[in-house]
């Protein structure tokens, strides 16, 4: 079982190294086109820079195109994404169609993130995880994720980790594909772009679920009510 275990994560990163050099060789006239836009809009900084917890709990620097205003993080002041007007004209398109995470294809190349994973926490949630919580940790964070495709900010905290487990105790690359070729889709729809500060609190409910049967053939998943039966 472990020489599987370190089997598979050589494979993966393989995978990742492969893919996030094709990617930023590829999207570079994307990357330039991006900076440029958010420039001329406020002047401001292109990257936003924040502290994440990767694998094992080790804290690294996670990179994104900024789409608010200067130092609207430091504010403490948290307004339902819709009617934040910290977010910037561009950094608004940015959100809704995720290319404001397209630098974290830096991260996955240093080796602190993967294409897919969990999405990576803030130092300040770990004091909130349970035992079995922690377990998110054990692989890198992600770019995109089962969770990710199953709802992204729309749902809380506890049922976003609850899917990141389920995938880390299920991960083949079949699965792996399948969060790739969703991912896609999912983004077009607009859906989980933003969420009530209900849904990034510890303390929510827990919705239902249904456990629709994988065509990967791996076992049932957990999957919010509110967004596509994958």
């Amino acid at each position: 079982m472990r020489i599987k275990n370190k089997l598979n994560r050589i494979l993966i990163r393989i995978f990742d190294l492969t893919t996030s050099v094709v990617a930023l060789l590829v999207i570079l006239p994307v990357f330039a086109i991006i900076a440029a836009a958010i420039k001329l809009n406020d002047g401001g900084r292109v990257f936003f820079i924040q502290d994440r917890v990767g694998r094992g709990g080790r804290v690294f620097r996670m990179f994104k195109f900024r789409s608010m205003v200067e130092g609207a993080h430091r504010t403490g002041i948290f307004i339902h994404g819709e009617t934040d007007s910290r977010i910037t004209a561009v950094g608004g398109l940015l959100r809704k169609t995720a290319l404001d995470e397209l630098p974290q294809l830096i991260n996955v190349l240093r080796g602190e993130m993967s294409i897919i994973g969990p999405r990576p926490a803030l130092p300040d949630h770990l004091k909130e995880y349970s035992e079995w919580q922690m377990r998110r940790l054990e692989v890198n964070p992600g770019i995109t994720g089962w969770a990710q495709i199953n709802g992204r900010n729309s749902l809380s905290w506890p049922e976003r980790i609850e899917l990141d487990i389920w995938y880390i105790e299920n991960r083949t690359p079949a699965l792996d594909l399948k969060i790739i070729l969703l991912t896609i889709p999912f983004l077009l729809r607009n859906e989980g772009v933003y969420a009530g500060r209900e849904k990034f609190s510890f303390d929510s409910g827990e919705a239902e679920r249904q456990p629709p049967p994988l065509e990967t053939g791996q076992p049932s998943a957990p999957v919010h009510r509110s967004v596509v039966n994958q």
